[in-house]
């Protein structure tokens, strides 16, 4: 086969568009940053002022109970490779230089804690060895894990460090709080494919984990990779005038992502069970962080832990990279179910990210404060919508009060309050503002161009945005200068201006995502996107075991070139015999449809092979040409119409321009 099969599923099917934004090898920028202008400098005062620095209460939460850690919490491959350290990011600490927000700085200086911590007796966690917490209970004779961090890598030394404090036992259960990949993709460092098939360790997982872990990012995964990258800073350098930090971690780790399938699930929204003299609480909160996720409560230990649905920052109802937008009232309503049932109940408040809470006072502080943070962001958006405000006048109008907007844990540190807003307005009333004039807008090359020529000409613009480029008014430069860019992307002025506008909104915000966002913009205008180094892979074999086989029909439909697809009708045949599962595409009015458990007796061409060989193809080890020369694959009918097929399928620019048109698209 031509390659384009494993193309377009290596770029569609994201299940790591989160791993990819991270750990693609890139150039990094070369283009060094600029100091902050005087208006950002008088903004971080500002923040600096409006908020209690001297409150130490979370320094002393994540530093109680340390035990010890590696150097640097420097995790390295067999072959020498760092796939994690937090040494680049040491310069974090004293006073925040004025390109950091100064509350963002405290965040990161909080996440940069690491190392094996004890919570209470029997309870561990091990943070800041990768973006998420490793939590590992002791049973009578066994250890019980709650997530597997976002690599194997680092998975292994999280266990390795816990087993240079404690005693050594085996691992008995591996428990997935929900479907982030962050939280399963170390699970071969945990535990192994023989201890779980033979019944020695069992995985557990909330209900539809599998099928929420894999579909969240395959249709539409490429651009969730090109996305992400903006989100998460992966090709950015790290330093005070560039990455500090995402917010809710430093980073992910850059190792190898794995998956050990779950052996039970939990099915009922509540859920008792005792593994080795354990016993475990676990609460269904689907559809508000994740699509299926947990939360676990420990009554032998007083200890409460809310996964990911509360946490020591305000999460996102809408992530930049792409997803579904999040149900910020279910939310609220799950931390106020966990609030009633365990206040009352509870000493320690652990999570997947970030540290603790103790106190039975200062934990029910925060689980009021969380829930009332998501309801008010939900409420507030849906009486302005009702009052008739567009997303941007929402946006920009709403504000948390005081009561809310001082605690530490409600910052904008991921997600952003205006962004949530927006992301309520998505949620019940979707893209349109209701306004006519913004029914069918032209398209932003040709908008770009009519709006610079209205205003007269790039030079023109340009001269007038340098004003308000002085004046501080980095939001409207940065806005003008796109606009520019857009109708003339050779235009090297508007290209600089745009890129120093974006960097002082970088300095200035809050959310390590914001933040990220603002400089790898900035770095595309001056250096152009950045090259790949290497193959682009978004697929590892684990990932790849598991999406279901009708699922690469469907990442079939998605590549299909309509208009080279125009008039054509095939039918093909699938049967994969080691799955004993028999499939019929169908090519018709440039639409690809499947159907299961069905053979065409008139189908242009048969395909029979083992499910195994397919992976092969899409992993790139073979390809169909190869796998039919070699018998792996029989074909009956006429070949050349799968060769056909195949040919009408587009090749996904992982790279595709994001602050400039793509001249491809034009």
């Amino acid at each position: 086969m031509t390659t384009m099969l494993y193309r377009a599923y290596r770029t569609g099917a994201c299940i790591l568009a989160l791993a990819t934004a991270l750990s693609t090898g890139f150039a990094k920028a070369q283009t060094p940053g600029n100091d902050a202008e005087p208006a950002t400098r008088s903004t971080q005062e500002t923040v600096a002022r409006s908020l209690d620095f001297n409150d130490k209460a979370d320094f002393e939460d994540a530093n109680y109970g340390f035990i010890g850690t590696l150097p640097d919490a420097e995790v390295k491959t067999p072959e020498g490779r760092v796939v994690w350290s937090v040494a680049p990011y040491s310069f974090i600490k004293g006073k925040a230089p004025a390109t950091v927000n100064p509350s963002l700085w405290r965040q990161s200086q909080l996440n940069n804690i690491h190392g094996l911590f004890k919570v209470v007796d029997r309870v561990y966690q091990v943070r800041g060895l990768d973006s998420a917490n490793m939590t590992i209970v002791e049973g009578d004779h066994s250890l019980i894990v709650i997530d597997s961090l976002f690599t194997a890598e680092t998975a292994r030394a999280a266990l390795d460090l816990y087993f240079q404090h404690r005693p050594r036992k085996p691992v008995g259960a591996l428990i997935y709080t929900h479907g982030h990949v962050d939280h399963f993709g170390g699970s071969r460092g945990v535990v192994s494919d023989a201890d779980v098939s033979s019944g020695l360790v069992q995985v557990i997982a909330p209900k539809g984990f599998m099928e929420t872990a894999i579909a969240e990012n395959v249709i539409a995964g490429n651009a969730m990779s090109r996305r992400g990258q903006y989100q998460f800073g992966g090709m950015l350098p790290v330093g005070p005038r560039a990455a500090v930090g995402i917010g809710c971690c430093t980073g992910l780790s850059r190792g190898t992502v794995t998956l050990v399938p779950p052996t039970a699930t939990v099915d009922l929204p509540i859920e008792r069970r005792t593994i080795d003299g354990v016993e475990l609480e676990f609460h269904l909160v689907p559809g508000a962080e994740a699509p299926t996720e947990m939360i676990i409560y420990l009554p032998q230990f007083r200890i409460l832990n809310m996964a990911e649905i509360v946490t020591h920052m305000m999460h996102n109802l809408y992530a930049m990279r792409g997803a579904e937008v999040r149900d910020a009232n279910a939310w609220s309503h799950y931390i106020s179910g966990a609030l009633e049932k365990f206040g009352d109940k509870t000493d320690i408040l652990i999570a997947q990210h970030q540290w603790p809470t103790r106190g039975r006072d200062r934990i029910v502080n925060l689980l009021e404060k969380h829930r009332d943070l998501y309801k008010f962001v939900n409420d507030q958006s849906l009486r302005m919508i009702n009052q008739g405000y567009t997303p941007g006048e929402i946006s920009e109008k709403l504000r948390l009060p005081a009561s809310l907007s001082k605690e530490w844990a409600n910052r904008d540190y991921y997600g952003v309050l205006s962004q949530n807003a927006r992301a309520v307005y998505q949620k019940y009333m979707g893209w349109y503002d209701g306004n006519p004039a913004n029914l069918n807008p032209l398209p932003p090359v040709e908008a770009s161009s009519k709006a610079v020529e209205y205003m007269g000409g790039g030079d023109a613009v340009i001269a007038r945005a340098r004003q308000d480029f002085e004046q501080g008014n980095y939001r409207w430069v940065a806005s003008v200068m796109n606009q520019v860019v857009f109708a003339d992307p050779s235009n090297k002025a508007a290209r600089s201006l745009g890129a120093d506008a974006l960097e002082q909104l970088a300095y200035q915000a809050e959310s390590g995502l914001w933040r990220s966002a603002y400089l790898v913009g900035a770095m595309e205008l001056r250096d152009g996107v950045p090259k790949l180094r290497g193959s682009f892979k978004t697929l590892t074999p684990d990932a790849l075991r598991a999406v279901p086989t009708a699922m690469y029909f469907d990442l079939l439909g998605v590549q299909l070139n309509a208009a080279r697809a125009e008039g054509k009708h095939l039918v093909l045949n699938w049967n994969l015999t080691d799955e004993l599962k028999k499939y019929t595409l169908n090519l018709e009015n440039s639409a690809l449809t499947w159907v299961e458990d069905k053979q065409d007796a008139n189908a242009d061409a048969s395909l029979t092979l083992a499910r195994s060989t397919l992976d092969a193809i899409l992993l790139g080890e073979t390809t169909f040409p190869e796998a039919i020369k070699s018998g792996a694959i029989n074909v009956g009918g006429q070949p050349e119409k799968l060769m056909e097929l195949l040919g009408m399928l587009d090749k996904f620019n992982p790279s595709f321009p994001i602050v400039e048109p793509d001249a491809a698209r034009q």
